[in-house]
């Protein structure tokens, strides 16, 4: 079987296929950048009106724990106790969450699956690399 004129040679197929190959992934990061560009501002702003509405939050916290305070400085406690009671919830609040918090870091194992199939991948890559 002689090989014609108009047809490719391997080295050219695998040349073209190379070069489809890149111009393809070059074309999905291209796409993703656009994708990541337009919805950039949208996040943004959402990013900011969070972070504002928790600032908002944190001040009601605030004031709402002076008032609580003072509630309990109107049934008759001394402010300094009434003041110290309302730190004492908080810092009950705070070590409860830090519990919590730690339980949940000791339950974090990673992305176990991923990291096994990625070495398999790597594996089967250099078997094939060695011909194997």
């Amino acid at each position: 079987m002689g090989q014609t004129e108009d047809e490719p040679t391997v080295g050219q197929l695998v040349a073209n296929a190379s070069r489809d190959l890149s111009n393809l992934v070059r074309s999905e990061i291209e796409l993703a950048k656009a994708e990541l560009k337009s919805t950039a501002v949208a996040a943004g702003t959402g990013a900011g009106l969070f972070g504002g509405a928790v600032f908002l939050a944190l001040l009601a916290v605030i004031l709402l724990s002076i008032a609580a305070a003072y509630g309990l400085t109107a049934l008759g406690l001394h402010p300094a106790l009434s003041f110290l009671i309302i730190a004492v919830f908080y810092l009950l609040i705070a070590v409860a969450l830090i519990l919590i918090g730690r339980r949940q870091l000791g339950k974090a194992k990673g992305p176990q699956r991923a990291i096994e199939t990625s070495k398999e991948s790597v594996e089967a890559l250099k078997a094939i690399g060695k011909g194997d």
